[in-house]
């Protein structure tokens, strides 16, 4: 595994101290983690020594690749110049100089970037701005927004009201007069007789009808990540999400593109809104890709639009309080413009638009094991759902069976990110046909072996 460091012998079979994000809080003495101690390229590696491909991409984030020289001499670089500074009171060059590139590359005329400390705070950041530019014009109704079950947003308070995962809810209190959930646009899930064609109509018209029914002058914004991600890698219809920004239009409903996940490459642009999906957002959100994980970074970019109506309405100050100690911190600032360099001189965009189509027909080609029901992929984004009995789903079991699968995986030399009874996949964007070749041996190891143990 090139450019990994040994790992140490030593393992530790329980963080005492360590909660964990989703973490059992009853199980914390008796719960067993990896420890991931280097890794390089599509690898990682544990601290008993054994090599992984990294199958999740870290969380949807590790882009460029472990171990990238290129942003570590960046970082430390940055250090040495300037470590910190306070975006209240003071400009960077390198934050600075960082938004003008990244507005270059952004959709229309999005051309205003609020750097925050990662996805959950950029989104945070979207809907604040929301509040604040409906505040400022006078409109201080307009305040419901609108989501989708399976949806995930974050973990403030906040995003997660926000975030449609409702298992994940559990014993957490939410916001809930304001916010409401759309049923979740996956096909697969439609009646049995009915077309593709005609359950975009319907989650169309969930939107629509939604917004009337709330009325137009309450509801502020529309929120959606172009494929749901944490979800289950749910592709909505063809047409969809670009439908959704003209019934948002229409009814003067901001549209946030949530694209956290989808943006630095994953679907093979930089942002895929306009690129994939044809939409030009009001705000739009992202995080993870920005510095392939290297460093915590997200961003908020706001139309020119809005800021110029909230300037229209008064000559009066309109302070926009929100922001963050790390806003557009130099070092994470570094390592974006690192990160972005790789993508431009590895030409990684137009590798992902080459090597995405072998993905889909490796992945697709685990649809002859009985127990894999769907196998959705867009770009480099993929989940391989299976149900034990495709007559009669049921979640809890399903999921049991996927977390088998992830632990034969690892045995195996793969991380696999269990998500309910999807296994998904978002690997390092870097990844070869070969190495490709062997991630799907290795899942479908994984699922024929989990499949015995169930017989």
């Amino acid at each position: 595994m090139s450019g990994v460091v040994q790992a140490a012998d030593e393992t530790w079979k329980t963080d005492d101290h360590f909660l964990h994000p989703w973490q059992d809080v009853t199980a914390m003495d008796r719960d067993e983690w990896t420890h991931l101690e280097a890794s390089g390229g599509i690898y990682v590696r544990d601290s008993k020594g054994n090599q992984l491909i990294d199958g999740p991409g870290g969380m949807w984030c590790v882009n460029v690749g472990h171990g990238r020289e290129e942003i570590v001499e960046a970082v430390a670089g940055q250090m040495r110049k300037l470590s910190y500074f306070s975006p209240w009171s003071m400009a960077s060059t390198a934050s600075s100089e960082l938004a003008q590139r990244l507005t270059a590359m952004t959709p229309g005329d999005l051309n205003t970037v609020f750097f925050t400390t990662g996805g959950s705070t950029a989104v945070d950041s979207a809907l604040r701005f929301v509040f604040f530019y409906n505040n400022c014009l006078g409109r201080p109704e307009k305040k419901h927004i609108i989501s989708r079950v399976n949806a995930y947003h974050g973990s403030t308070y906040l995003t997660a009201s926000c975030s449609g995962k409702m298992r994940e809810k559990a014993q957490m209190d939410m916001i809930e007069d304001t916010i409401h959930f759309l049923p979740c646009p996956k096909p697969k899930d439609r009646a049995a007789d009915m077309s593709v064609e005609a359950f975009c109509d319907e989650k169309v018209a969930d939107l629509e009808n939604k917004i009337l029914e709330l009325g137009a002058d309450k509801v502020a914004a529309f929120i959606a990540e172009p494929v749901l991600a944490s979800g289950g890698v749910i592709i909505p219809p063809e047409g969809y999400y670009k439908r959704c920004h003209e019934i948002c239009k229409k009814h003067d409903v901001l549209f946030i593109a949530d694209e956290v996940v989808t943006a630095f490459g994953r679907l093979g642009y930089y942002f895929a809104s306009e690129d994939v999906f044809g939409v030009t957002p009001d705000l739009l959100t992202t995080a993870k890709g920005l510095t392939s994980g290297y460093l915590p970074l997200g961003a908020l970019f706001i139309s020119d639009r809005l800021i110029e109506e909230i300037k229209s309405v008064s000559n009066e100050p309109r302070n926009f309080f929100s922001g963050f100690t790390y806003s557009g911190h130099p070092v994470s600032v570094a390592a974006a413009q690192a990160n972005l360099d790789i993508f431009e001189n590895d030409k990684l965009l137009e590798h992902v638009r080459e090597i995405s189509p072998y993905f889909a027909n490796a992945l697709k080609s685990l649809s002859d094991l009985p127990v894999v029901t769907d196998v959705r992929v867009q770009g480099m984004m993929a989940a391989v759902e299976c149900e034990l009995d495709a007559g009669t789903p049921d979640e809890n079991r399903d999921t049991g069976f996927t977390a088998k699968v992830d632990a034969i995986c690892q045995e195996l030399g793969l991380l696999v990110r269990p998500t309910y009874n999807a296994c998904v996949m978002s690997p390092p964007l870097t990844i070869t046909k070969t190495e490709i070749d062997d991630l799907v041996a290795k899942l479908r190891e994984g699922i024929t072996r989990a499949m015995q143990i169930e017989d």
